[in-house]
This record gives structure tokens, C-alpha cells and sequence, in this order.
């Protein structure tokens, strides 16, 4: 008995260990049965054998795939966190520090003003100076909220919603793609930004919305907007497009106006209303519908706004005017320096005298441009003193920014002869004086007449009335070509001069500028001119940065050789080449210019009041269709110079204050006393120009 109870203790507690080797544990596998040993192990194994089932069953399988589930599926959210932290890290690390963040400095911007003080043109990045949005009418910063951020007042500058609404609309291809962005978001790039279209900038874009909106309040936030916004055609920020399109400030906007330019946002280049008026008109009343549905104005207002649609201006010399304003950039850049703040630069250009230009190289040029083979143009005109009204350098400031008034050196022709007269005159010579009109031989070659044919004896006024090559090489071999460079020097131009003998026929090139700047001295009685066309630069309160001094730089031609020269000059309208030039009640001379087979076409001439030049031509120096300076360039000068000195007392040129005003021959200068014509035949010869210049270098 009690071996029996021994023995089935150490069984219990053997069973209990489980440190028996189970038949499947042995080698060679389960023994055969031997009696109650076998019947033992199968009893001990039995409950291992209920719990397997537990574990393998179809039971188990069921929760065992919900874990793994929930495994990854916090694998997957644990990655994503630590995705987005990484992502906003990365956008961290490549922003400069928020406590550093500050709205950048606007650049500053130009005002440049005509001599009325009138706006002509803005320069700069911003183009236009900042106008607070208390000043603005009210629908000005509505039409933007309307059609670019409706809920602008209600998100903290991001809006989930019309990011939803714009990728709904994109899916669906319904028209155009919208972006989404709000104000704040592009009021972000704009000024932190570039404008390229990825992930990573969109997101920078996010994160500086926040930033600006905890910065900053929604009217901040809006003004700014408002004057840092592309519109186009070079103008940022609200008051220089106002002034670009519709010629105003941006207060004086009216309802359809400030709709227009809120359309433009969109896409400024695309719907410019100078490039494309039926676009931004469209594109404006969609906006003024969007205003009315969100209740931003009444259905009146609406309806009277698009009843009066909006409509780009083009004041007088909007499109030359450019030209002048990247001159007076130079000039501000010369005189002034580097600056950083916004500058006002008031300059000597008459805004009705620069349209009046604009309009009448435009118009002679689209009549007779093409018939003539001529494709360029440029006018000077400015006082005797030197202060410019006007200049246009080419047809088109929006297909072409070189300034060929400034910049463009071309061959003046005949219209350089005055320096060679003048010349003579300072030797001895009057405007009496006869040389001889005949073939000559210069080492080689032979000047001959236009048309083959010779007038014998002439006087001098005849010879430069007339343009006769012939007598203008006599005397520059008479005198010496370096004694006519010293002169032409003295006078004001600067360019380059050969000093060979047919430089009395222009064949060193000039711009139409000093050309017409040299010219001066005869229009103001003999004294030297700096000329000039800024006359004060100021910051917007005021402080003078720069005043033109009055300068008297002293007299460079005697007055006695001036009333010559304005005498037989005067001959050139009268009866020369240019007597088909028109200005009744004033007392002009001048002188016509045509080069090398006929590439350039000059006049240039003056009154005591104004002193102007025409230049046409072909930027790829081809020859025009035998256009000369005694046709279109004469037609031009005498539109231009009626519209000039309509309503201005007529005076007299220097020296000529007893000669007639009539359109007969003067009879005198300074009490001379001597014919000026003296009966003698008056050709026209202005081509002979073109043809002895190709006799020059060897051309038939």
C-alpha cells in the first residue's frame, strides 16, 4: 500500500516536471505497446492533444489574421507620421527661420513725370507705388476676393474646401484648371517664392500661408496682395496697372475697371487688354457676376458696370514714351547713383509734342513705309537750349526696345554739310561767295552732279540749298577735312569722324540725336548746349536728389557766321531740297540728308523755337526704294512741327530779324546786303548724295 502511494507520487510529480521523453521524441520513433506503459503515455498525452486544436483550428486562424491587420495597419500610420514629420522638417530646414521671416523690402519703383508734370511711364520690379486699401474704393479689393478667394475672411490661409472644389473641377475637365491657392497662399509666393509648380514649393507655400496669416491681419494681408500682384504688361501692384490700362490711379478706378484688372490675375499675359480686349472683357463680366452672387454689390451696380464695360487706353505717346523712359533710366542711373527707395524724376518731355511725334512718324510710315521699302524711323525734337520735348526711337517700343534715336550711328548724307559751310565761313568765305560747280578728281575718283549736269558758278547758299556734292568737296579739300571735324566736334557731335575728303558728303555715321543737338547752336544764336532731359529727381516726400543747373557754356559760333548759316539754310525750305516743308508764320531752316544708295533718308530742321530730326531707314542697313531726305523725312518734320508751334508767338531766327517772312528768297542777314539766290537755276539735287557715294567706293 504504501509503496502504491509512493509510487503514484512520483508519478504525479514526473507529470508535473513533463520531463519524460515522449514516444515521438525517441529514435526510431513511437515503440510498440507494451501493456500499461503504453496506456500511460496516451492518458498524460491526452491533454495536450485537446489543447493543439486551440491553437491550429479554424478558431485561431480568424483572430490571428485581425492581428495582423492591426499590426500593419500601425505600421502603416507610424510610417506616415514619420513621413509627414520628415516632409515638414525638410520644408523647415530649406525656409529661413520664422523668427527671421519679414515681409521683403518692395523694390523701388520710378515715377517719371513730362514737364506738365503728368505721369509718361513707371519703371522698376514694382512699377507702381504702394496705395494703402483704406484709399481704394471698396469694390477694388471685393472683385479680387470674389473671383480669386471667396473665403478669404473665414480660413487661416489655407482653405481645404476650395482646395477640394479646385481638384473636383480639374477631374472633371471643366474648362480652365483652378489652382486652389488662396490669397494669402499667393500673396506667399510672391514674396518667398519662385513661381515653379511642384509638391515641395506648394507645400512651402502652406506652411508660409500660416505663417502670415498668425503675422498679419486679413487687411494687411490684402493690401499687401494688391501691390505686389502681376497684371501684365510689366505692371505689379494695382496702381501701375490702373495706370497702364485705363491712364488713372487706382483710386479713381471704377467698378467694371477694378473687375477687368481682378480678371487679370488669372492669366496676365493671355488677357492683357492691349494684347487681347475681347478676353479680359469676358473674362471681366464673369467677375462682376461673381460679385453680384456673393452678394460683394447690388444688381444695380452690377448691371450699370456691365451696360459700361472697361476699356484699355492708349494716351498720346504711350507706346514711344517707353523709349524715353529706359533713357531717363540710364540718365537717373548716371546721375544719382544706386538707390533703394522710391524716386520721382521729373524731365523736360512735353506729353502732347511726344504723341504728336509718335503719331506723325506712325501714320507717314504705314502710308508710305512699304512703298518706299522703309521699316524704321526715329525723331528728336528739343529746344535750342538743349532740353528735349520728345523722341521716339523706332515704329514699335513692343517689337523692338532699340532706341535708334540714342543708339542707332548711320550715315547723315548731306545733312553733315552745314559743318563744312560753317567752316568755310569761319575761313573767310560769305554766303556770296562763288565756287565752281564741276567735275572734280579727288585720287581716283570723280564727283559728279545727279544728274550728270553742272550749273557753272554758284554762291554758297545756292551750293547748300541745293546739296551740289560738287562745291561741299571743294571746300572740305579747300579747308582741310580735319578743319571740318574740329568743327563738327565743337557743335556737339561725338561720334567717330575719318578726316578724308568725303566726309563733307556724311559718310562718318551719327545718331539722329547729336545730329539734330548740333544743330542747335544755329537755332539759339551761336552757344554751345548740354543736352538733357532730366530736370530734378526727388524721393516720393520730397528730398531733391538731383537739380539741373542752369548752364551757359558760352558762345561757340560767332554771330555774325549764324545769321550766315541761318540765311542759307533757310534757302534749303524755301527753294532747295526741302521746299516742300510747310510751317506758315515761322521763320525755319534746315537740311535734307540721303546716303549710299539711298539707306537713309534725314532732314533736320529748325525754327528759334524748336529744333527737330528725322531719320527712316532699315535696322539691317538694306536700301529703301529711293527714298531721299527731301520727301517723307520733310513730310514728317512738317506735321510734327505744326502740331509743335501751334498757339506759340512766331519769332525770328538768330540774325534774321529784318529779312522777310514770306516764302521769298531772304535779301540779307545781319545788315549783309547780298542776294542770296542770285537768279540762278535751282535743282534738286538731294540724290546726288547716293550716287556720288557709290562713285566713292568703287559702285555703278
Amino acid at each position: 500500500m504504501t509503496w502504491r502511494l509512493l509510487g503514484r507520487k512520483r508519478a504525479r510529480d514526473a507529470g508535473s516536471l513533463d520531463i519524460r521523453l515522449r514516444p515521438q521524441d525517441r529514435t526510431g520513433g513511437p515503440p510498440a505497446a507494451r501493456g500499461g506503459g503504453a496506456g500511460r503515455y496516451r492518458r498524460n498525452d491526452a491533454p495536450r492533444q485537446t489543447r493543439k486544436p486551440h491553437r491550429n483550428g479554424s478558431g485561431g486562424k480568424g483572430r490571428s489574421g485581425l492581428g495582423r491587420l492591426i499590426y500593419w495597419g500601425a505600421v502603416l500610420a507610424l510610417w506616415t507620421v514619420i513621413g509627414a514629420i520628415g516632409m515638414l522638417a525638410w520644408i523647415g530646414i530649406h525656409l529661413p527661420p520664422i523668427q527671421s521671416l519679414e515681409i521683403p523690402r518692395r523694390p523701388p519703383s520710378v515715377l517719371i513725370l513730362g514737364a506738365n508734370g503728368a505721369t509718361l511711364a513707371t519703371r522698376g520690379d514694382m512699377g507702381g507705388a504702394a496705395v494703402p486699401l483704406r484709399e481704394l474704393p471698396d469694390y477694388v479689393p471685393k472683385a479680387f476676393i470674389a473671383v480669386e478667394d471667396r473665403r478669404f475672411y473665414s480660413h487661416h490661409g489655407v482653405d481645404p474646401w476650395g482646395i477640394m472644389r479646385a481638384v473636383i473641377h480639374d477631374l472633371l475637365r471643366r474648362g480652365a484648371a483652378q489652382g486652389g491657392s488662396t490669397i494669402t497662399q499667393q500673396l506667399a509666393k510672391n514674396l518667398f517664392l519662385t513661381q515653379e509648380r511642384t509638391v515641395s514649393r506648394k507645400l512651402q507655400e502652406a506652411v508660409l500661408a500660416l505663417w502670415l496669416e498668425h503675422k498679419f491681419s486679413k487687411a494687411q494681408i490684402l493690401e499687401l496682395y494688391l501691390n505686389r500682384v502681376y497684371f501684365g504688361s510689366g505692371a505689379y501692384g494695382i496702381e501701375a496697372a490702373a495706370r497702364r490700362y485705363f491712364g488713372k490711379s487706382a483710386r479713381q478706378l471704377t467698378l467694371a475697371e477694378a473687375a477687368m484688372l481682378a480678371g487679370l490675375v488669372q492669366s496676365p499675359s493671355r488677357l492683357a487688354p492691349t494684347r487681347n480686349p475681347d478676353g479680359a472683357a469676358r473674362r471681366a463680366e464673369l467677375v462682376i457676376a461673381d460679385m453680384a452672387e456673393e452678394k460683394l454689390i447690388g444688381a444695380d451696380a452690377a448691371k450699370f458696370a456691365l451696360a459700361h464695360p472697361a476699356h484699355a487706353v492708349k494716351p498720346a505717346g504711350a507706346d514711344s514714351v517707353n523709349y524715353v523712359a529706359d533713357w531717363v533710366m540710364d540718365a537717373v542711373n548716371d546721375l544719382i547713383g544706386r538707390f533703394d527707395h522710391d524716386i520721382v524724376v521729373e524731365t523736360s518731355i512735353d506729353p502732347a509734342l511726344q504723341g504728336a511725334a509718335e503719331h506723325a512718324l506712325d501714320d507717314a510710315l504705314a502710308q508710305k513705309g512699304e512703298k518706299l521699302r522703309i521699316g524704321e524711323g526715329a525723331l528728336v525734337a528739343m529746344t535750342p537750349d538743349g532740353a528735349v520735348r520728345a523722341l521716339v526711337g523706332g515704329r514699335s517700343y513692343e517689337e523692338s526696345q532699340f532706341n535708334r534715336a540714342i543708339a542707332a550711328e548711320r550715315q547723315p548724307g548731306s545733312a553733315f554739310k552745314p559743318f563744312v559751310y560753317l567752316t568755310a565761313l569761319e575761313h573767310g568765305l560769305t554766303p556770296d561767295t562763288v565756287r565752281e560747280d564741276a567735275p572734280i578728281t579727288v585720287k581716283g575718283w570723280k564727283p559728279e552732279n545727279f544728274e550728270h549736269e553742272y550749273f557753272g558758278p554758284v554762291t554758297l547758299t545756292q551750293a547748300l540749298a541745293n546739296s551740289l556734292n560738287t562745291v561741299a568737296v571743294r571746300l572740305t579739300l579747300e579747308f582741310g577735312p580735319a578743319a571740318v571735324i574740329r568743327t563738327a566736334y565743337r557743335l556737339g557731335i561725338d561720334s567717330i569722324l575719318e578726316p578724308n575728303a568725303s566726309i563733307a558728303l556724311g559718310t562718318s555715321e551719327v545718331s539722329p540725336f547729336e545730329l539734330v543737338a548740333a544743330y542747335a547752336p544755329f537755332a539759339n544764336g551761336g552757344f554751345a548746349i548740354a543736352p538733357h532731359v532730366v530736370e530734378r529727381v526727388r524721393t516720393t516726400d520730397g528730398k531733391t536728389l538731383y537739380a539741373r543747373a542752369r548752364q551757359v557754356l558760352g558762345r561757340i559760333i560767332d554771330a555774325r557766321y549764324v545769321a550766315m548759316m541761318n540765311t542759307m539754310l533757310r534757302q534749303t525750305l524755301l527753294s532747295g531740297t526741302a521746299r516742300k516743308a510747310d510751317l506758315p508764320g515761322w521763320q525755319a531752316a534746315g537740311k535734307t540728308g540721303t546716303s549710299q544708295d539711298f539707306r537713309d533718308a534725314w532732314f533736320i530742321g529748325y525754327t528759334s523755337h524748336l529744333v527737330a530730326g528725322i531719320w527712316l531707314g532699315n535696322d539691317d542697313n538694306s536700301p529703301t526704294r529711293r527714298a531721299t531726305g527731301g520727301g517723307l523725312p520733310v513730310e514728317i518734320w512738317s506735321r510734327f512741327m505744326r502740331a509743335a508751334h501751334q498757339g506759340v508767338a512766331a519769332t525770328p531766327l538768330p540774325g534774321l530779324a529784318g529779312a522777310g517772312w514770306t516764302s521769298a528768297p531772304a535779301q540779307g542777314a545781319a545788315g549783309a546786303g547780298y542776294s542770296a539766290t542770285a537768279g540762278r537755276p535751282q535743282p534738286n539735287n538731294d540724290g546726288l548724295d547716293s550716287w556720288l557715294l557709290d562713285r566713292l567706293f568703287g559702285r555703278r
